[in-house]
């Protein structure tokens, strides 16, 4: 009972310790909300990769069209000419264009203000001698399957070589994620400061209430959300919502790098780490991803972002193996040994006691976490509320679930992407083994 007391102890500790981190999250995304956005807003490429149909693929698309934003082109990009999603990304668009407003040579969206409002706001961005591309400008890109990087690699290498002359700031989007209007204003503003090398947002899903699993997902996935925050140094680019400078993508020669890599994220922000150029957190970029997922899929995707951080960043792997490790001895440990103990008539009071702190803790930490995209993503106040019983309750068995992710990547290197299948023998080299369209 001293071992495991000791044990319970330093996850106690541990708990403390994340707690004050759920509560400087919370403190940053207040900050920043209420921090006066910058009028930096130059022209803008949007990049989309695609492969097939994602859940509410329609709405995803409707919402990065209608983006409050002066001038920019957005360009879906896929690999397969024959891909479902090209259709459905040409009903979006002409449905949409009915609802276009033309004000001489301007193709606009209506905003909130008037149309001469709107023109003052383009022309003060864009060069008077140039033809003025509105936010309904956009291109499809096929980019043909890869050989050298994963297909989501090559795709966006593919469309960066196709961007419009004029951009000066490159966006990545995923097409599984939900916008709010303002996304890419808030998410280009912070790049007018040429000390920030990149911008990034993050994804929360938002399964159904009824579905156990899109919940569970959802809490494993917000514990990585609450890791970005104020230390710029420490954060990291998650490709579905992502900006860079294109003078910072060519001077770090970004396209070249990212060949051989199957993750855009990783790869991006180990380069912006080695050229001293911090990532900024912003919190009005956090997008929601409404979908659900099976078992089979939940334990796929976890796995599968385990087993891309074991070769891109074994130190995460491994402090993520020895944490959820520790967890899962103390708490589950610590439930056996509590009922075995009442069981044999013997005291629990301690034991108990101590489990109780640590799953406080934990629910006080989610809790603080949910609060603070709340604030964040106001517009989907219902969609989250749904969400808060399984982040108060369900956090520890997203611990488990590390740890199955953790050990399971110990075992291979093998995944399974959008319907193509991977070994990653290492950060610059990804050999595709199959494809389901082959």
């Amino acid at each position: 009972m001293l071992v495991y007391y000791l044990l319970a102890a330093v996850a106690i500790w541990l708990g403390l310790l994340s707690l004050r981190g759920g509560l400087s999250f919370y403190a940053y995304v207040r900050r920043e909300l209420a921090a006066p956005l910058s009028d930096y807003a130059p022209f803008v490429s949007v990049i989309a990769p695609f492969r097939g149909v994602d859940e509410g693929f329609a709405e995803n698309l409707t919402t990065l069209f209608e983006q409050h934003y002066p001038a920019y082109e957005i360009l879906f990009v896929t690999d397969l000419i024959a891909d479902p999603g090209l259709q459905m990304v040409e009903e979006v668009r002409a449905s949409l264009s009915d609802k276009l407003q033309f004000v001489d040579d301007l193709q606009i969206l209506p905003i909130q203000g008037g149309a001469n409002d709107l023109r003052e706001d383009l022309e003060a961005h864009v060069d008077d001698n140039l033809k003025i591309v509105g936010p309904f400008a956009s291109r499809i890109v096929i980019a043909g399957a890869a050989s050298d990087s994963g297909q989501k690699v090559h795709n966006l290498r593919r469309a960066v070589a196709e961007i419009d002359s004029r951009t000066q700031v490159i966006v990545f989007v995923d097409s599984d994620v939900r916008l709010h209007p303002d996304w890419l204003r808030s998410l280009v503003a912070p790049l007018g400061d040429d000390n920030v090398g990149a911008t990034t947002g993050y994804r929360w899903f938002t399964g159904s209430r009824t579905s156990l699993c899109g919940q569970l997902r959802s809490v494993w996935n917000a514990s990585i959300a609450s890791a970005l925050g104020e230390r710029r140094d420490r954060n990291f680019c998650w490709g579905g919502s992502t900006a860079i400078r294109r003078r910072t993508f060519d001077e770090l020669n970004v396209a070249d790098k990212l060949i051989g890599s199957v993750s855009d994220d990783f790869t991006l922000t180990r380069i912006l780490q080695q050229a001293k150029l911090p990532i900024k957190f912003v919190p009005q970029c956090l997008v929601i991803s409404a979908d659900d997922c099976s078992l089979h899929e939940l334990l796929e995707f976890t796995t599968r972002q385990l087993k891309i951080t074991r070769v891109y960043a074994a130190h995460l792997w491994k402090a993520v193996l020895l944490g959820s490790t520790q967890f899962v001895l103390v708490f589950f440990g610590g439930l056996v040994l509590v009922i075995t103990r009442w069981w044999l008539g013997l005291s629990i009071e301690i034991a108990a006691v101590m489990l109780s702190i640590i799953f406080v803790l934990g629910a006080a930490k989610s809790l603080i976490r949910l609060r603070a995209v709340k604030l964040a993503l106001a517009n989907y106040h219902r969609l989250l509320r749904m969400g808060t019983p399984s982040h108060i309750l369900l956090w520890p068995l997203a611990s488990a679930l590390f740890l199955y992710n953790a050990v399971a990547a110990s075992f291979s290197r093998r995944i399974k992407w959008r319907g193509i299948t991977y070994e990653l023998k290492s950060p610059v080299e990804a050999v595709i083994i199959a494809r389901e369209s082959d």
